[in-house]
């Protein structure tokens, strides 16, 4: 766990136009910066990025976030690797307190890390003085261009071919990167011999470990790195790093079984699949790519093995599921996987049958129907066993209700009988009415001081006390942004706010207040934002006060002074909205 107090200071220090501009090149736009969004394709720039806001936002898409959100979406790093660059980026060390669950980054983590890249650096140079290897890549239709993209390299079949790079052959931290293998003896040697050698690469593309592929007979076919400091298998993907563009462009990312997929689909210009390392899907792996993009297909084997990796993959998609995202599969004949079949019909052939993979409903439902006779009610009550656990861990609110709904047409089942045997939770789903609730018009008012703060938080010193009182997410978010602002100082800005606030119950009303139309309106070109918070906070201060006179004209006990000031605010109320405000007027409320 990385503490909150460090992350705000190394938000303070980057700036989120030198990070973006590494991978998105920026163009100067007054006092801003613009470009094509990199999240969807476009012709004219709607993207832009503020250097005093130190925030992204497109017009186009709604997409917006900091410099660690930026890394999230761009590259697929994780929180804390995001977090790892940008510190690096500024010659900052990451604290931690580990919390048990969080993987081991230990203080020799970086060392390890350059170990492996002069592995790299041996197997690459290797590679290209060994006829066998090139013969190898060859037969199977892989192209310099590749091998040299993904890094390809060669291990010979020797015991410690590796004393030729490392100097101490028996440094304990070689032992760490899982290059090397110390038996019962005592005895030291080189843990890939013979093989064609992939490196796994992090987000960041630090070489992180190694598949190795056997070259003729032997056993294993294909040796992965064990776990190790810097490699933890149920986190990462291979090919991952180089697909990334790719998988942005077509908004859709591939999943395969092997190395040798990944590589072959490149070669026939299918370039946005990554491949699982050796071990089942999990809930990283498919919540770290429904991130990357909108749609995922699972392809693997044709085989009983490949189904039961795409059941797998299922059953861990389910959680995690959110409406507007599709997860896919794709069944190839039982002869083929992804490498032979797109090296024996080429490019266009695939990517028809990639057209036609199979939602993950189809799948869900086709493959338990398959495992009972729906002929019967003894078999459509098994199916509505076995489908209920599944479907009622969907937490994506339309495709849980379209999930429930399938399964009661397919068990022949009434929505009055389905009700009872699979409730819904959308009552337990209801938050709790809030009291006294806030009326539309404060809340609007509320949205747009907020989204006018956020723009420029030096201005929350402007906001008084009394305008901060009363329930509703929108009053909430106002008074927590305003508390944390006044504690942060002049120096806090946007790309901090949205740091500070992420996962908590006020995220979704920020991110309201972000939204295109109210940013616009608290950027447009000639506005005095501070006139304009101070009206906004007048406005919130007389509908407060409008409200609170009109609960007490119902219950009868307004005073002819509170009876005075009503009329007043009422008629200033209707003059603001017409424009027609009467300054004299004004300045009686």
């Amino acid at each position: 766990m990385i503490p909150q107090d460090f992350i705000q200071n190394l938000l303070g220090r980057v700036d989120i136009v030198d990070v973006i501009d590494k991978y998105v090149k920026l163009k100067k736009s007054g006092s801003n910066f613009s470009a094509c969004c990199p999240f969807h394709n476009e012709k004219t720039p709607s993207f832009s990025v503020s250097p005093s806001k130190q925030f992204y936002h497109c017009f186009g898409c709604g997409v917006h976030g900091n410099a660690i959100g930026f890394l999230m979406e761009y590259s697929g790093q994780t929180y804390p690797d995001a977090i790892r660059t940008l510190a690096e980026s500024v010659g900052l060390e990451v604290p931690e307190v580990r919390s048990g669950r969080e993987r081991p980054q230990g203080a020799q983590a970086p060392g390890l890390a350059v170990l492996m890249m002069d592995a790299l650096n041996h197997y690459r140079a290797l590679l290209k003085k060994s006829p066998v290897a090139i013969e190898y890549l060859k037969k199977r239709g892989l192209s310099g261009e590749i091998a040299a993209r993904y890094g390809l390299g060669y291990a010979p079949d020797e015991w410690q071919g590796l004393e030729a790079v490392f100097a101490d052959y028996r440094d304990p931290a070689l032992k760490d990167t899982g290059l090397v293998i110390d038996n019962d003896q005592g005895k030291r040697y080189d843990r890939f011999r013979g093989r064609v050698m992939f490196p796994i690469l992090d987000s960041r593309g630090n070489v992180i470990g190694f598949g190795g592929r056997v070259i003729g007979e032997g056993e294993p076919k294909y040796l992965n790195s064990p776990e190790t400091p810097l490699f933890e298998k149920g986190r990462e993907l291979y090919g991952l790093y180089q697909a990334r563009r790719a998988i942005r462009d077509a908004n859709l990312v591939l999943v395969v079984e092997g190395y040798m997929d990944v590589v072959a689909l490149a070669q026939h210009g299918v370039e946005n699949a990554v491949a699982t390392l050796g071990t089942a899907t999990t809930p990283v792996h498919v919540t770290k790519l429904l991130r990357l993009a909108d749609n995922v297909v699972f392809s693997f084997d044709g085989d009983n093995a490949g189904r039961k990796a795409a059941w797998r993959a299922l059953e861990v998609a389910l959680p995690v599921l959110a409406d507007g995202k599709a997860v896919s599969f794709l069944f190839l004949p039982s002869e083929d996987d992804p490498d032979s079949y797109v090296r024996k019909h080429g490019r266009d052939a695939f990517m028809k049958v990639l057209d036609e993979a199979r939602p993950l409903s189809q799948f869900l439902f086709s493959e338990l129907a398959s495992r009972v006779d729906m002929t019967t009610e003894e078999g459509r009550a098994r199916f509505v066993s076995l489908a209920k656990p599944l479907v009622t861990q969907v937490q994506a609110p339309a495709l849980a209700v379209m999930l429930r709904r399938r399964m009661g047409e397919l068990a022949g089942l009434s929505e009055s009988e389905l009700q009872e045997l699979v409730p819904t939770t959308a009552q337990a789903r209801k938050p709790a009415a809030a009291p006294a609730r806030t009326s539309r018009a404060a809340r609007t008012l509320e949205l747009k001081l907020l989204a006018r703060i956020l723009s420029q938080p030096a201005l929350s010193a402007a906001v008084p006390d009394e305008v901060l009182g009363g329930h509703g997410s929108e009053t909430g978010a106002l008074r927590a942004v305003v508390g944390y602002l006044k504690g942060a100082g002049k120096s806090a800005n946007l790309g901090q706010v949205s740091e500070y606030f992420k996962g908590s119950e006020h995220q979704d009303t920020l991110d309201e207040a972000l939204g295109e139309k109210l940013l616009e309106q608290a950027e447009g070109p000639g506005l005095d934002l501070e006139a304009e918070v101070l009206d906004l906070v007048e406005k919130l201060g007389a509908e407060r006060k409008t409200r609170r006179l009109k609960e007490l004209a119902k219950s009868g006990q307004m005073t002819t002074e509170e009876l005075a000031e009503f009329q007043l605010l009422s008629a200033w109320q209707r003059q603001a909205k017409s424009g027609n405000q009467d300054p004299e007027s004004r300045s009686k409320v």
